[in-house]
């Protein structure tokens, strides 16, 4: 099978925000690697590609209750600093005009994103967290028809265990979902 990503494929780079970072209770231990093997993937994609935030609803409902007890840290509204892209993403998404898409959901397929790159896509996926975030993402835009191709050291878990979890069940889903890394994109 080929790995091969097509010249229209779009790039996907998924909550690379400062909740993920640092001392936040939700970091990625391996964000800076996977901001790496990102800025590597950016001039590949220029005019192709999109990024994403998590913010936290205005007023969560159902399951998103109790998460939100457990997590209030995160609970604040969506123009917080918290939930803004890091360096070098924030300046990239301006300075490239690449588009933002903001939702309050781990997964970020849906219409938001598909207003952005059509109904069924080629999608590169990379960012945070592995095992949540994109892992969310890639299932859902699998199912809907698009093809998926998750580069696996462009990525964080929330654990190096999580990330190749995740990476394992994403597998799982080939040929629908492929998974790479930086070298075999460049």
């Amino acid at each position: 099978m080929s790995t091969a990503i097509p010249d229209d494929a779009w790039l996907v780079v998924i909550d690379m925000q400062q909740v993920f970072t640092g001392e936040s209770p939700w970091a990625a231990p391996r964000y800076d690697h996977a901001g790496v093997g990102i800025e590597r993937l950016l001039p590949r994609f220029t005019g192709r590609t999109v990024f994403t935030r998590f913010v936290a609803p205005q007023r969560p409902q159902g399951a998103w209750v109790p998460y939100y007890r457990d997590w209030p840290f995160a609970l604040v509204p969506d123009g917080d600093p918290l939930y803004e892209l890091t360096e070098p993403f924030a300046s990239a998404a301006a300075d490239r005009n690449d588009p933002v898409v903001t939702e309050p959901t781990f997964g970020k397929w849906g219409t938001g994103l598909q207003a952005v790159v059509g109904d069924h896509p080629d999608l590169v996926l990379t960012g945070v967290s592995t095992d949540c975030c994109v892992l969310s993402t890639a299932l859902a835009a699998a199912d809907a028809g698009a093809t998926v191709t998750v580069v696996a050291d462009a990525c964080a878990g929330a654990s190096d265990a999580d990330h190749a979890r995740a990476l394992d069940v994403m597998r799982l889903y080939a040929p629908l979902i492929t998974v790479v890394d930086t070298a075999a994109q460049l």
